[in-house]
């Protein structure tokens, strides 16, 4: 899956749940339909929020990535 080069940044580094997907819901309030957000984060339960966040609100969850040596979490999602 080729990724879109323009999209929207968010980082929620150090934070820990709820804050990671309440930042994105409000994040997600602010852009038009069709839009990707990366979202950036170390906690590791958005690996279980970030999916059931997009699944329960229809957004698309076009990837993610966890980078091991950086503890890094990354999510691509595109608002529906």
């Amino acid at each position: 899956m080729t990724l879109p080069e323009n999209y929207h940044n968010l980082d929620t580094q150090g934070l820990y749940c709820p804050e990671p997907v309440m930042m994105l819901h409000t994040k997600i309030r602010q852009i038009e339909s069709g839009e990707v957000i990366k979202v950036t984060a170390t906690d590791p339960s958005t690996q279980r929020d970030i999916p059931k966040f997009c699944n329960f609100l229809g957004h698309d969850l076009l990837k993610q990535d966890h980078d091991e040596a950086s503890h890094l979490y990354c999510y691509w999602i595109k608002k529906a």
